[in-house]
């Protein structure tokens, strides 16, 4: 071994040793000092044994403040929400965030407005307005994030859409006209020769309408925090028309708070089962001008209700005019999980049915509204 290797294997075992934790962290040879100490404890109260362990972390919430404020001191803040999410599952710590300390301690995320939003029946008095600061952080960040592409994408593609491409007299854009034919100046007659007129376009007498239909199932929570998000952000242009619709195996219209993401997503009810023919039925009633409108379904297809009845009804949209599209997922949880034979039956009713991760939303958004093939586009993204 040359010198120069030796402190990558040494890391490489020190990697190990914390990895693999408990007995089983003596075969290594390596013994910890600093930092990785304090690392190894946050994880052995964490991950020693099968998952079930019911001692450290469980017994007092003040080991619980410690212990989240420990891990944001050793660990990145990516790495922070992976271990806040298994501390949820594995270590029954649901109901202790329903204490307003627990709260202040932990790292915002989207997996925590999930789960908060999922115990909002459980929230007591004391703790509700520290849970909604919570939400309202993770909330403000993602628009923060997410409004102004989404709002640049979707205006830009509305005004790409009523832009003509044979003007009248009185729709001429002159300035645009001269800029694309300025190849065709003729200099002996100091006078450009315009091979194509680019125009205004007559105004719309109808705005577009958007439906986004959100499947509000376990498997689909943090899809309905991203859902909630930019459904806010649409109903804020006023080219647009914006519904939002979120079911399991009831139904609920949430358009008219669609000003406040938080009262959005504390309208919510995550879990329970689905029916998603009961939701597409309700979302038919909503479209007033089929080839104005664009049905966003966000789902992972698993129906509790009559698969076939829904496929009936996204046929019959389809040949309104309505432009449907399903997606998935919309989080950057990985790959999901979906019923794919209820998505090829979709998907050979012409339906485009992809996953879809909240950076390139705007851009499927966009392109649904320039009334673009969102299929060919998800295919020129590389998306499956």
């Amino acid at each position: 071994m040359t010198m120069a290797e030796e402190p990558a294997d040494s890391d490489r075992l020190r990697r190990w040793r914390l990895v693999l934790g408990g007995e089983a962290a003596a075969s290594t040879g390596m013994a910890l000092g600093g930092d990785d100490v304090g690392r190894d404890r946050c994880l052995a109260a964490l991950y020693d044994g099968d998952g079930s362990r019911r001692g450290g972390l469980a017994g007092s919430n003040p080991k619980v403040v410690r212990w989240l404020g420990d891990i944001r001191g050793y660990f990145p803040t990516q790495v922070v929400q992976v271990m806040q999410q298994d501390a949820l599952d594995r270590l029954g710590l649901r109901r202790m965030l329903l204490e307003p300390e627990l709260l202040a301690a932990v790292e915002p995320d989207v997996h925590l407005v999930a789960a908060l939003v999922a115990l909002k029946d459980a929230i007591p008095a004391r703790t509700r307005e520290t849970a909604r600061a919570v939400v309202r952080q993770v909330t403000d960040e993602l628009l923060r994030r997410l409004r102004n592409p989404l709002r640049q994408a979707v205006a830009g593609s509305v005004n790409r859409a009523q832009r003509s491409r044979r003007p009248r007299s009185a729709e001429i854009d002159w300035p645009a006209t001269i800029r694309r034919n300025l190849h065709q100046y003729l200099p002996d007659r100091r006078t450009i020769v315009p091979e194509h007129l680019v125009g205004h376009g007559r105004r719309r007498s109808r705005v577009q309408e958007v439906i986004l239909c959100v499947d509000q199932s376990a498997s689909m929570a943090t899809s309905v925090v991203y859902g909630s998000v930019f459904a806010s952000v649409l109903a804020g242009l006023p080219a647009l028309r914006t519904s939002l619709v979120v079911f399991d195996t009831s139904v609920v219209d949430l358009s008219e708070a669609l000003a406040d993401p938080v009262e959005v997503l504390f309208g919510t009810q995550l879990g329970g089962g689905t029916d998603i023919g009961r939701a597409v039925g309700y979302c038919q009633g909503l479209v007033r001008q089929p080839e104005e409108t664009t049905l966003v379904l966000i789902s992972d297809l698993y129906d509790g209700g009559d698969s076939r009845r829904t496929q009936r009804q996204i046929a019959a949209l389809v040949a309104a005019g309505v432009r449907v599209i399903v997606l998935l997922t919309l989080s950057q949880d990985g790959a999901p999980t979906y019923d794919h034979a209820h998505a090829a039956a979709l998907a050979a009713l012409g339906v485009p049915v992809f996953a879809c991760t909240p950076d390139v939303f705007p851009e499927m958004m966009a392109a649904a509204l320039n009334r673009r093939d969102v299929g060919q586009w998800a295919a020129s993204q590389g998306i499956p």
